[in-house]
């Protein structure tokens, strides 16, 4: 489950993480009223879960109220990457001279927690990942000790952290990671972990994503599960019961096992393709299931073009079939190019049920993935 940012800045403010103080509003006359509360300037924050919110519009600036109604008028409402904003947050803007990136997650290549600490915050840090794995500090902690103060030290000195700060920023990390083990996370990060001219130190953003098999044991959290549902397929998801994770790409993917669907996610990445979502059916998927899942995807309006990758085990091809053919159905022309791949059980007659004058229908997984990487593109394939 993810955590809007207002909320996680409330559990971080909570656990004693310094965060600016701020306001929820929904409407443009209760953003006005926080920023006059609050006083000038301030942020106006989009509560959506995506990353970028800042470049595609969705976080703005206000010096007096004029600018502060404009701003809430323009920023409620908007798509943002395909999220309809209904809310955002007005805060206490920070007047910084750095920039910081903290955050803890699991290694799973590793097997461990892993603490990460950069001087290049406030950007996408996947990208400095993929460009500059130097310019993230990382270090490794043993879940049966926690972790101890001289790894937090440790590991901002070979980040770089200026000397005035690294005390503070050893803190806020090893409080993120006891939040994080505490509270059951599954990725928490502070982006940007901002530094001001008095040598403070603010969270200025908050990611907080809890692990959904762990939220019985989060009680005040999972209390949260409802509002963060703000967008409309992640709740659609949740109550078919999907392994869903909404993405950025235009290739839709459906999948029976989350395995299969990462692979699938990976030879879209391959052949120069941006995946537009996870979605995992399950196995022993039934033909209505399957439908269900074909309707999201064509609900998404980032996705272009969809592809199945079904391997059947419990899960049987024809049945398969027999969900799109019902899912397609539904409309009077086809909104969205369909690629599909059926091995294993009953493949060949699901392969044989499949209406090809609607879908179509490759032998490998590669074949379907360039096929609905081309579709999406809009060229023939």
């Amino acid at each position: 489950m993810k955590l809007h940012e207002y909320q996680a800045k409330e559990v971080f403010a909570e656990a004693g993480i310094p965060t600016p103080a701020a306001t929820l509003a929904r409407t443009v006359d209760e953003a006005v009223t926080a920023a006059e509360e609050l006083g000038y300037p301030v942020a106006i924050k989009a509560q959506v879960q995506v990353g970028g919110r800042g470049k595609a519009g969705g976080i703005e600036l206000a010096a007096d109220a004029d600018e502060a109604r404009a701003v809430a008028d323009r920023v409620l409402g908007m798509e943002l990457k395909g999220y309809s904003v209904d809310r955002v947050l007005v805060e206490d803007a920070v007047d910084f001279v750095n920039e910081l990136y903290v955050g803890v997650t699991m290694d799973r290549g590793v097997g461990r927690p892993v603490a990460m600490v950069s001087t290049r915050g406030g950007v996408n840090i996947e990208e400095v990942a993929a460009e500059e794995p130097d310019a993230i500090a990382r270090e490794h902690v043993d879940p049966a000790f926690g972790m101890f103060d001289y790894q937090a030290r440790k590991v901002v000195h070979e980040a770089g952290i200026d000397r005035a700060v690294a005390g503070d920023v050893a803190s806020v990390l090893t409080t993120l990671y006891e939040l994080w083990t505490e509270r059951d996370g599954a990725d928490a990060e502070i982006n940007p972990l901002m530094v001001t001219d008095d040598n403070e130190v603010v969270a200025a953003d908050a990611v907080f994503n809890v692990d959904d098999d762990a939220l019985f044991r989060q009680p005040d959290l999972a209390e949260m599960e409802e509002e963060t549902a703000g967008d409309e397929l992640e709740a659609k998801a949740h109550e078919y019961g999907f392994d869903y994770v909404r993405l950025e790409g235009n290739v839709g993917i459906i999948g029976n096992g989350a395995g299969l669907v990462m692979t699938t996610l990976d030879l879209v990445d391959h052949y120069g393709g941006r995946p537009a979502n996870f979605l995992d059916i399950g196995g022993g998927a039934r033909a209505q299931r399957v439908a269900n899942a074909l309707e999201m995807v064509f609900a998404d309006e980032n996705a272009d073009a969809v592809v199945f990758n079904i391997f059947g085990g419990i899960t049987r091809g024809d049945e398969v079939a027999t969900g799109i053919n019902e899912a397609l159905d539904q409309f009077d022309a086809i909104p969205k190019p369909v690629v599909v791949r059926l091995a294993g059980t009953k493949a060949r007659a699901g392969m044989e049920i499949l209406d090809t004058d609607r879908v179509r229908v490759e032998e490998t997984l590669e074949a379907a993935v360039q096929a609905a990487v081309t579709a999406a593109e809009g060229v023939d394939g």
